[in-house]
């Protein structure tokens, strides 16, 4: 029997490399082998589940001050993380965050200092962004956009949100009052139609220019290429070439209900299950009734009760596994 794992994070109780492990723990104490490729949907993750960290920059952090930001450098290809550089988890949340000031700045130092290091195929992923600067901050912090010629720039989005859209949809779960709201919404109507008029690009015609507070628009307008980020890195991980040794694939993620097949992490290794025939099994946390027949699943809290599932996530994991695959037979 052999098991493809490809999880996404349990977000606050397990990062998607531990919840991979448990699985492939479980498969091979049930004499399988696995091929463990943790995942993600090109938001927080993405610089892990594509081999993570092995660099590490000082740059200009959401509110202003200097914070360590890990990325990756292999070959000429860099993978950096937006919210390593201008996320909220580097200022503690969004009730610590200052909406209308909160910069990209910092992710537009990576990218610069990535080139600078001799990167000419750079991936960014997006997702836990403190900012809706429209990715003012790192056009500016990026410098001349000649610099950019020849350069392959990859964004990851992990949502379809279009630019005009994005304070409207995200900038209240990063602190913003409602006036800031509206604020943050005039100042990117305004923001697109300098990028029309310097670059030549409509942001606003374009899906996923709004992720990231719009930072992936700002990046649009430099040339980047916006991608689903579910389908970019499964690309890079090579999913579909996997899949067609696999008699089973496992995924998983905190919280299953109708947005896990929006874009994420769930939905996808679902589709190229579907694809290549392959029969496939989603462990969560929880499951929301609205999808229980759409997959086969397994719900930690079904099995455990919450307080366990949430302190003891990998366990509880292994062992749902465990004993699935005591009964699985393959095709």
């Amino acid at each position: 029997m052999h098991v493809v794992v490809a999880p996404d994070k349990f977000r606050g109780t397990a990062s998607a490399t531990q919840v991979a492990a448990a699985i492939e723990e479980a498969v091979i104490a049930s004499n399988g082998t696995a091929a463990t490729l943790p995942m993600a949907d090109g938001g927080e993750g993405t610089l892990e589940a594509l081999g993570g960290q092995n660099q590490t920059s000082l740059v200009t952090g959401p509110l202003g001050d200097l914070v360590e930001a890990p990325w990756r450098l292999s070959g000429s290809t860099a993978v950096i993380e937006m919210a390593q550089a201008s996320g909220l988890i580097k200022i503690g949340g969004p009730e610590f965050n200052n909406a209308l000031d909160a910069t990209s700045t910092g992710t537009g130092e990576l990218i610069l200092t990535a080139v600078e290091h001799g990167a000419t195929r750079i991936i960014v992923g997006l997702g836990g962004s403190a900012s809706t600067d429209g990715g003012l901050g790192a056009i500016e912090a990026m410098g001349s956009p000649a610099r950019y010629r020849g350069i392959e720039m990859l964004v990851a989005c992990d949502v379809r949100t279009r630019f005009s859209d994005s304070a409207k949809v995200f900038a209240s779960q990063k602190g913003a009052t409602k006036a800031e709201v509206k604020m943050l919404d005039r100042r990117l109507k305004r923001l697109a139609q300098i990028y029309q008029e310097k670059f030549g690009v409509d942001v606003l015609s374009l899906d996923h220019a709004g992720a990231a507070g719009g930072l992936a628009g700002g990046l649009a307008a430099l040339g980047a290429r916006l991608i689903d980020g579910f389908d970019l890195i499964a690309d890079e991980l090579r999913l579909d070439e996997l899949l067609a040794d696999a008699d089973l694939v496992i995924t998983g993620e905190g919280r299953l209900d109708q947005t896990s097949f929006e874009g994420k992490v769930v939905g996808g290794v679902s589709a190229y299950a579907l694809a290549t025939g392959v029969p496939i099994l989603a462990v969560a946390g929880q499951v929301e009734a609205e999808v229980k027949d759409r997959i086969n699943n397994i719900s930690l809290t079904e099995e455990f009760d919450e307080h366990l599932s949430m302190t003891e996530t990998t366990q509880c994991i292994n062992k749902v596994v465990g004993r699935f695959l005591e009964n699985f037979k393959p095709q």
